[in-house]
């Protein structure tokens, strides 16, 4: 598989524990790798054939900025979701920076790696 990517995606949002948290709106920051196969997309030169990284980003930035999580782990777990299941998307290596959230840290959050596998409906019987 290939790797598409966005980096320092920034979107603003509401995120945290803490009731002054819940009352302000924080920047996160993104970095996404999505594992998808190029070869049509690389012999046809055509959008259709690719990963439209914007309509990701357009996706992720509408989503993020109205959601309302306490755990940057819910929230990274979601985005996730949306990559594979809308964007048809085999995995993902999404890394989530609340930035500047602890004191003396240049940023804290989490890093997760979701395949489609994971979200596939248990067989029955």
């Amino acid at each position: 598989m290939d790797i598409v990517f966005i980096q320092g995606l920034k979107i603003d949002t509401v995120i945290g524990i803490y009731d002054w948290e819940r009352k302000i709106r924080q920047d996160i920051i993104l970095d996404i790798k999505m594992s998808v196969d190029t070869k049509v997309a690389s012999t046809t030169d055509h959008i259709d054939q690719a990963l439209d990284y914007k309509a990701v980003s357009k996706r992720l930035i509408e989503f993020v900025q109205s959601s309302e999580f306490q755990l940057v782990e819910t929230l990274a777990e979601k985005i996730t979701q949306i990559i594979i299941k809308e964007f048809g998307v085999a995995k993902v290596k999404l890394t989530l920076n609340k930035g500047e959230a602890l004191t003396g840290a240049q940023g804290v959050g989490v890093i997760i790696e979701r395949a489609r596998s994971n979200y596939k409906a248990p067989t029955c019987c």
